[in-house]
């Protein structure tokens, strides 16, 4: 396989690298979403990581059962650690994956056992040599413009083919500043896609099964990240008061805000926010 070009790594994405690993970590899962939980916890004893990865095995199947008879190629962008592409893989599907991350690069070659090409570019650069039965993204829209989605969908598509798409989404347009406000507003989404020629094939609100994932996340940040932290303030205080103080002001000048939203995560979502599978076609060119 040809050596894809070299892509300059921001410090930010530098950052969230080092977030998947420790999320690696926690995990040992081969992905990197919310997943579907079939049967909701009710106590929050059920809320555990065992629980947690067989929801996310639950979630790539609930995306198989959206893929049309008749798909053959898959290009699955933003395609994180290939846990998605292994699964479709399994099924017969020829996939391809597409992520701007070298970490991801070499994280979904080792799960698919280097039987899928991997593209380290962006969507939006993205050049390819054929057309593909469909697309998906998986958590990944909202790291791109709508417009960008949907054109460039439509130029990779085969007429006919299919956009499969699955992601929090904004349903409160006012939301515009927050940890999720990145997301896009549904009514924008769908906006941009229809005036790109797709159709919605069919759509479903997934939110209360993913909802417990966020719950977990809070509730374990809450229960040992918190109380690191904690823990380790104190032993600066006592062996550095300087640097303690130091600290004590950038965390009170930048970082609470964002713990505290963390925190209210699951009510923010409940107020602004949706989760859904998209199931959008790309209209045939006329006389087909």
């Amino acid at each position: 396989m040809p050596k894809s070009e070299s892509i300059s790594i921001s410090k930010v994405t530098r950052y969230q690298n080092a977030a998947l690993n420790y999320y690696l970590g926690l995990l040992d899962s081969p992905y990197l979403h919310y997943g579907y939980w079939e049967t909701l916890p009710v106590p929050a004893e059920e809320l555990t990581i065992g629980r947690l990865r067989i929801a996310q095995e639950a979630y790539a199947a609930k995306l198989f059962d959206f893929i049309p008879a008749g798909t053959h190629t898959v290009l699955d962008v933003g395609c994180g650690i290939g846990g998605n592409a292994a699964y479709l893989l399994e099924r017969g599907f020829a996939v391809e994956g597409l992520a701007p991350d070298p970490f991801q690069q070499e994280r979904f070659l080792q799960c698919t056992h280097g039987h899928a090409i991997f593209h380290l570019t962006n969507f939006e650069n993205f050049k390819a040599t054929h057309s593909y039965d469909l697309i998906l993204l998986s958590e990944s829209s909202q790291y791109m413009a709508a417009v960008d989605i949907a054109q460039g969908a439509a130029n990779l598509l085969s007429g006919g083919g299919y956009l499969l798409l699955a992601d929090m989404m904004r349903s409160d347009p006012n939301y515009q500043e927050g940890i999720f406000s990145n997301c896009h507003v549904v009514t924008e989404l769908h906006t941009a896609l229809k005036q790109a020629g797709f159709s919605l094939v069919k759509s479903e609100d997934i939110s209360a099964q993913i909802l417990p994932t966020i719950d977990l996340y809070v509730d374990t940040f809450r229960r040992f990240g918190m109380n690191t932290i904690n823990y380790i303030a104190d032993l600066i205080a006592i062996a550095v008061p300087p640097l303690y103080k130091l600290l004590r002001w950038i965390f009170h000048r930048w970082v609470k805000k964002l713990v505290v939203e963390g925190l209210e995560a699951r009510q923010l979502f409940e107020r602004h926010l949706c989760y859904e599978i998209q199931l959008w076609q790309l209209s045939k060119p006329d006389g087909l």
